[in-house]
């Protein structure tokens, strides 16, 4: 496990992913502070989550992440188009955050940790690793840490949506993405490198066990020379 080369760094990096969603709210908030109307603040913002949807299709990342983006941007600025009250543009986050914890968290509960979903669908595994009960154990634990952190925003914009506080939610937002998401996922692959025997092949090969099991379900994997 030590030279295995799937660490959740790699598999799930995501700086750049929680750049680009912290940005819109950042600059509402900067057109906010510099203009005072709202509604150019919001328009500025879609422009921008626009503008990073674009970007992220002509690097060749996946279109769904770019259109996930612009459309939670969107939404956001319908909210406040309805309302009429700038904290609103991150009360969907704020929701989205709540979910989050509850999900993971029942996830975990039922013994299917959304860690492993994400990452046995980065390589292709679909739910072979469920088979593992080492892997399935190591990312039982280190979902514990996701849960955290969507308890931690949740907590955080809560009490920062309630006192109508705009300025320190889009500070917040920042805040709590990348360094916070590149903390969850240093913690997570930590604890799944803690959790699995030293001679454990790693994540790209998930070891089946039972009577009856077919070697060649796992070959769904691409594995990689270690």
């Amino acid at each position: 496990m030590a030279s295995d080369p799937d660490s959740l760094v790699r598999l799930l990096g995501g700086r750049t992913g929680a750049l680009d969603a912290s940005a819109p709210g950042l600059v509402f908030v900067g057109v906010l502070l510099a203009t005072d109307q709202l509604r150019s603040a919001v328009l500025v913002a879609v422009a921008v989550a626009a503008v990073l949807g674009a970007v992220r299709l002509l690097r060749g990342r996946p279109p769904r992440a770019a259109l996930l983006g612009l459309l939670g941007t969107l939404a956001s600025a319908l909210v406040v188009a309805r309302t009429g009250r700038a904290e609103d543009f991150f009360l969907l986050q704020l929701l989205a955050n709540g979910v989050s914890a509850a999900a993971w968290t029942l996830s975990i509960w039922l013994r299917r940790p959304l860690l492993g979903l994400v990452v046995g669908g980065v390589l292709r595994q679909r739910t072979s690793w469920r088979r593992d009960p080492d892997l399935a154990r190591a990312y039982s634990l280190a979902s514990w840490w996701w849960v955290g952190s969507y308890v931690l925003r949740f907590v955080v914009f809560v009490s920062l949506w309630s006192a109508g506080q705009v300025v320190a939610l889009g500070i917040a937002r920042a805040a709590l993405s990348w360094p916070l998401v590149t903390a969850v996922v240093a913690l997570s692959w930590w604890t799944v490198r803690r959790v699995l025997p030293a001679d454990h092949p790693g994540l790209r090969h998930p070891q089946a066990v039972g009577a009856g099991q077919d070697a060649s379900e796992d070959a769904v994997q691409a594995p990689e020379p270690h």
